[in-house]
């Protein structure tokens, strides 16, 4: 019987206000600010909010938290949609900050009314000189005792455009000694004009993060607003809002965002590598986006998997990369289609086979499903790899050297009786012999090798591009760098193969379709492929190549 998975510490929040009857369904939201790409901590975040509402039966709003015109396009809103239905989940509403404008402006408007906001016309100098530090309280503003009728005036005009950008911006008025610093009067609406996405020209005030997330949420009826870490500081301001508004009272909580070994996912610092042209762009098979990894080859399945076994901690901890690896190749060894791609070739001349004859064998397409076979078809002339011949064996070498034998994947078995060098010493043709009677499936021949290798017919095989990427950066722990994180680029994250030799059926693979390159690792089609020129990306080694690396 299996052991029942313990509950993490939100789900026992969830669980207890289910039971207590504070809620009869729970809501959640993902609320992405549409000024770049999601990365993999977005997936966290997503696996989290979604995982909760479909555990229990609630609902998750895709909320975009677009109040910030400057930054924000078209193009991120529907690159995030697509992340998130690619991750295999749908949100019940599509929401955005932008909807509520006009319901955050009346919000601002009452908490004037109550006496609890003012126009401020102090430079950001001033109001950051004001503020104090955290051991020393800060001294209030110049404009804070402004009445509520010259406020609901200043406010209003600010709406209406009468005034330049930072000439004047609206705060809450808490108290200037609050221990927490963002409870010193924060600024809560700031004029921009700036064209919006959604909006157009019609608002030059927009609101800040702190006044129309909270609000946002009790729009929505949110129950368990779940943000990271780096927001526990603004809950109190969260709840002050709501508070002070009287309205739903949704609730914050927060975990740890997920931090990863080798890895960065600062989106000012992504971008900066896109500009730069250090990656080639948002999808650059580096990059720890999702659109990244989904043209890596990375699966949802495997992301998820991932996600689920790093679970949901109170404190930011730093996960091995190699973790979210492990998850990619669990899953692609299950549905990864099998294909023999020959990436430094050495010919192979079967010297008894009969010349211009061509047979096919069938080999399986999933080591699981004898059933599922491919044909490949076989004669006189192959190619091998490089590193499977040997001139002077070392002891347990059991692929090819003169007077050894091998079996061919799915094929005969072959001895090396010699080979060819050139002037420079370099091998360039092996010439062996077949046993006909070793045929894979009908072998007869009672002879038994050890060593077993791919290959591919050498006047079919297809050419192809192979692009072998890694790890971006050749530092483990990103977050701790006292320095430019652009010094720490691997420069080997990408080699890239223009010609190796692929069987023939690979002329079918798909767009999205993944494969185990025998012996050399899982593979996907890459986008730039054209029908002359096939390009795979790979997605993964078929082991954990970097802990050899850390061992030596």
């Amino acid at each position: 019987m299996a052991e029942e998975k313990s509950l993490n510490f939100l789900e026992e929040i969830v669980e207890a206000d289910l039971k207590s009857g504070k809620y009869t369904s729970i809501a959640t939201r993902f609320p992405p600010e549409p000024n770049g790409y999601l990365h993999l901590g977005h997936a966290k975040s997503i696996c989290l909010n979604f995982g909760l509402a479909l555990k229990y039966g609630g609902k998750t709003n895709l909320r975009f938290d677009d109040t910030n015109p400057v930054t924000e396009e078209t193009e991120y809103v529907e690159s995030i949609k697509g992340d998130v239905k690619w991750l295999g989940f749908q949100w019940a509403e599509e929401l955005y900050a932008s909807d509520y404008f006009p319901q955050l402006y009346e919000f601002a408007v009452l908490l004037i009314k109550k006496g609890l906001a003012y126009v401020d016309d102090s430079t950001s100098e001033e109001m950051a000189a004001q503020k104090g530090t955290p051991t020393q309280p800060g001294k209030n503003s110049p404009y804070r005792t402004r009445t509520i009728e010259e406020n609901l005036t200043l406010f209003a005009d600010m709406k209406a455009g009468k005034y330049p950008d930072g000439s004047k911006v609206l705060r809450a008025k808490i108290d200037m000694t609050h221990t927490n610093m963002l409870m010193r009067d924060p600024v809560i609406y700031r004029i921009k004009h700036a064209h919006h996405h959604r909006t157009g020209d019609a608002w030059c005030i927009y609101p800040m993060y702190d006044f129309a997330h909270g609000q946002s949420d009790s729009i929505e009826k949110i129950t368990h607003s779940i943000c990271t870490l780096e927001f526990v500081p603004h809950r109190e301001l969260y709840n002050w809002c709501i508070d002070n508004l009287e309205i739903y009272p949704s609730r914050q909580y927060e975990f740890a965002r997920l931090n990863m070994t080798y890895t960065m996912m600062s989106k000012r610092k992504l971008l900066q590598l896109v500009n730069e042209k250090h990656v080639t762009g948002w999808d650059d098979p580096r990059m720890p986006t999702l659109s990244g990894v989904r043209r890596r080859g990375y699966t949802p399945e495997a992301i998820r998997d991932f996600c689920d076994r790093i679970g949901v901690a109170k404190r930011d901890n730093l996960i091995d990369i190699s973790l979210l690896e492990f998850c990619v190749r669990e899953h692609l060894n299950k549905v990864a289609a099998r294909r023999m791609v020959v990436f430094d070739p050495l010919k192979v001349v079967i010297t008894n086979y009969p010349e211009g004859k061509t047979e096919i064998m069938n080999s399986e397409n999933y080591p699981e499903d004898h059933s599922n076979v491919r044909e490949m078809p076989f004669g006189r002339e192959l190619y091998i790899e490089r590193e499977d011949f040997m001139e002077v064996p070392v002891k347990k070498y059991f692929r090819l050297s003169p007077g050894q034998m091998v079996r061919l994947k799915s094929g005969f078995i072959i001895k090396c009786d010699d080979f060819v060098k050139d002037a420079n010493g370099n091998v360039t043709e092996l010439r062996c012999s077949y046993i006909p009677e070793s045929r894979s499936g009908s072998d007869t021949s009672g002879i038994n090798v050890k060593g077993v290798i791919h290959w591919v017919n050498a006047e079919k095989a297809v050419p192809v591009e192979v692009r072998l990427y890694d790890r971006l950066f050749n530092v483990e722990d990103m977050g701790a760098l006292d320095d430019d994180f652009r010094n720490h680029l691997n420069p080997d994250s990408l080699k890239v193969l223009p010609t190796v030799y692929a069987e023939p059926e690979i002329l079918n693979a798909k767009s999205g379709e993944h494969f185990q390159f025998l012996r050399m690792g899982y593979f996907c089609l890459d986008m730039d492929s054209t029908t002359g020129k096939l390009i795979f990306n790979r997605t993964s080694t078929l082991r954990d190549m970097w802990a050899k690396e850390v061992k030596k």
